[in-house]
């Protein structure tokens, strides 16, 4: 896996949902600057469990549709005298 990167408007935005978290729920001022830091914090060392969760949610989609697939083609399948 490549190292999580964001374009600089998504770190932007992100950083500045960091900085509202700490304002708001822990009563904390967040420099930009250290609002980086942990969102660099935050992709390298916990990024991977999210980037993970979110292949194995992707390849259940993705299962459950094969599956939907194979049964649309089993249901018009045409009988023959050779058993599968």
């Amino acid at each position: 896996m490549s190292n999580i990167e964001f374009s600089k408007a998504e770190k932007e935005l992100i950083t500045r949902k960091i900085q509202v978290y700490f304002s708001k729920e822990l009563d904390q001022e967040l420099g930009q600057f250290d609002a980086e830091f942990l969102l660099d914090f935050f992709a390298k060392e916990v990024g991977a469990y999210f980037y993970n969760r979110g292949l194995r949610d992707a390849q259940s989609v993705i299962e459950a549709k094969v599956a939907d697939i194979a049964d649309a083609l089993y249901e018009i399948e045409k009988p023959t005298e050779f058993a599968r």
